[in-house]
């Protein structure tokens, strides 16, 4: 009787046959299990971000921490709904103001909680917010409050629910006050369009829409960085805008001047000092003239200047290779800047230039605007169909979970992707939507340092790496959740958890972790005789909850004429007895146990006897 050392390989590959993998001794499926110095170990746990709202509204897109002069750290998130700032334990919603109106008698009841408003040329849309001031009460309703907009009968009406039945039926009330409208609301997720235009003339009849269409309208998006101390954030073909951190502290952010007023996204060139706005006009002030392929930079120190002139260092300058600027990242001594085929360096040269820019790589663009990260040096990214990284050179990444990932993101989504860092792990991964999903549900991790891959069914819109704060930071949507904003009235669900990572053993709302470890098929003796296993030795370090270990015996590759036996696993385990013969051997090892800890798993032996060759 042979005790055998499997010695299975770090990673998983689901690229290989269950027996190809077996071949070479390596894992073929996995979930919430990393690699961390070459051995498999469970994921930790995650708790909700300790603040009094737990929830914000939307699907967050982007998060960014800072620290400000005085050394106060904050948090800006960005949602297809709004905009929030985070700091020393409170939540501020500082969504930018679109429009200020006076009005005088905007609403009408009928006795119940609908109130219809009266505001000529209003424009707002279905799902918009608008906060009422100075109005006095009407029936019984206090309207001085923020509401959500439920329908939009008229260019010239809305209507919002309140939590109270008005007591009565009034036409026009109310007496003169405020209504300040939030910046309109975006997509949650992407849609195709349908309208005119988006097929060849006369593709079908005259006046109907289109009944298919390849065209892509984007869900909401953001980029958000700090220039100082500020935040500048830049919603997607919209307005930069940009949240005075020295003023009060609840104060919303307030569009940024003489910047332009359609842009894709933007970034500051922390080293300089200038703040770079990509995919924008060509005519400042002119959202019509938008260019995706063009990019301006303010003057140094002057995030408002965009004029180029012999006595500043204004420009822009337009990228030739592809159809549209997706994203960037800071790196060392340059910008990187990619178009969806093609990576661009931008890198200061100074007067009269200000920025140079030169093309680093052709057919490896960028799959979504986050991306995209820059490691010690390193860029990497996720395109269309591979992984790509940078040091000077731009290389194609192996990946043993490549086909697995692409043959499975839903492409009308893939602007949602995003990537984050675990710096303690030394991971970068990357969240995306699933085939037949409309939101981020899995991710796929890569350890730069130990160069293995592995996946896991975890969704996140955003990820942020432990910069400022001690703990990874992460959101998740949850379209049947209502944010708990009592502010708010009429607020339809749809609403983002958010997430302090490897914190704690289990999920946030105290749910087990469901963790486990496929081995590939193992031909014991070569395959060449049938062998009996009759033991498992375990080898785990901080396990704290019994694990499953299943063993499953095949005649053949091809073979349904198998066996499977398993046993439980404790701390104090010395071996598991097991009774089944075959030519291969695969291992399933599985933890579900509230109170589960981060194990890890050493070595895998097996008892094995040769049994005959029939």
């Amino acid at each position: 009787m042979k005790l055998v050392d499997l010695k299975f390989q770090p990673g998983i590959d689901k690229q290989d046959t269950a027996y190809s993998a077996g071949d070479q001794r390596r894992y073929t499926d996995s979930d919430f299990v990393r690699f961390h110095y070459g051995k498999p170990e469970r994921w930790g746990g995650w708790a909700y971000l300790p603040n009094p709202n737990k929830t914000v509204v939307g699907v967050v897109r982007d998060t960014h921490s800072w620290i400000g002069l005085d050394g106060t750290r904050y948090l800006a998130l960005g949602t297809d709904r709004k905009l929030y700032l985070f700091s020393e334990g409170a939540l501020y919603d500082i969504t930018p103001i679109r429009e200020t109106a006076s009005l005088t008698n905007p609403f009408t009841t009928n006795g119940t909680t609908t109130v219809t408003v009266t505001d000529s040329a209003h424009g707002a849309e279905v799902g918009d917010f608008v906060t009422f001031d100075s109005f006095s009460t009407i029936d019984g309703l206090d309207m001085n409050n923020e509401f959500e907009i439920i329908t939009v009968p008229t260019p010239n009406t809305y209507t919002v629910t309140h939590t109270d039945t008005a007591s009565g039926s009034t036409a026009g009330g109310g007496g003169t006050g405020n209504a300040n409208y939030q910046i309109s609301v975006g997509q949650s997720t992407s849609t195709y369009g349908y309208g005119w235009g988006t097929s060849t003339w006369s593709a079908e009849a005259w006046d109907e829409p289109r009944s298919s269409s390849s065209v892509v309208v984007a869900a909401r998006n953001w980029s958000l960085d700090n220039f100082g101390e500020d935040l500048i954030a830049t919603v997607l073909n919209g307005k930069t805008f940009i949240k005075d951190i020295s003023g009060a502290i609840d104060a919303r952010a307030t569009a940024l001047s003489n910047a332009p007023t359609a842009s894709r996204f933007s970034l500051v060139s922390t080293d300089t000092r200038h703040l770079l706005i990509f995919g924008t006009e060509t005519t400042i002030g002119t959202p019509a003239t938008q260019d995706d392929l063009l990019f301006r930079f303010s003057d140094r120190e002057d995030a408002t200047d965009y004029t180029p002139v012999a006595t500043n260092e204004a420009g822009s300058l337009r990228i030739s290779d592809g159809s549209r600027i997706i994203g960037a990242v800071k790196s060392s001594g340059q910008i990187l800047v990619w178009t969806d085929t093609s990576l661009h360096g931008i890198q200061f040269v100074g007067s009269p230039f200000t920025f140079g820019l030169r093309q680093l790589g052709a057919n490896c663009g960028l799959i979504a605007q986050h991306a995209a990260i820059e490691v010690n040096g390193r860029a990497y990214w996720m395109s269309d169909d591979a992984f790509y990284m940078y040091d000077g050179v731009v290389k194609k990444m192996p990946c043993s979970v490549q086909d697995y990932v692409f043959d499975d993101i839903s492409y009308t989504n893939k602007n949602d992707i995003a990537v984050g860092l675990n710096t303690a792990f030394n991971e970068i991964i990357w969240y995306y939507p699933s085939a037949s999903a409309t939101q981020i549900d899995r991710g796929v991790a890569y350890n730069y340092l130990e160069n293995t891959w592995y996946t896991v069914s975890l969704g996140r819109t955003t990820w942020l790496g432990a910069y400022v704060y001690e703990l990874p930071i992460a959101t998740e949507y949850n379209a049947s959740t209502t944010a708990n904003v009592s502010t708010i009235l009429g607020l339809t669900a749809g609403a983002s958890f958010i997430y302090e990572q490897e914190t704690g053993n289990n999920q946030a709302d105290g749910t087990a972790i469901s963790a486990f470890l496929q081995t590939g098929s193992v031909e014991i003796a070569d395959g060449d005789e049938l062998m009996s296993v009759s033991k498992l030795v375990p080898d785990f370090d901080n396990l704290a909850n019994n694990m499953t270990a299943t063993l499953t015996l095949e005649q053949y590759p091809q073979s349904a004429d198998t066996v499977t036996t398993s046993g439980t696993i404790s701390s104090t385990t010395e071996k598991i007895d097991v009774r089944g013969r075959g030519r291969a051997v695969k291992i399933k090892y599985e933890t579900n146990t509230v109170g589960d800890t981060p194990w890890r798993l050493g070595s895998t032996k097996i008892q094995l006897r040769p049994d005959g060759r029939r």
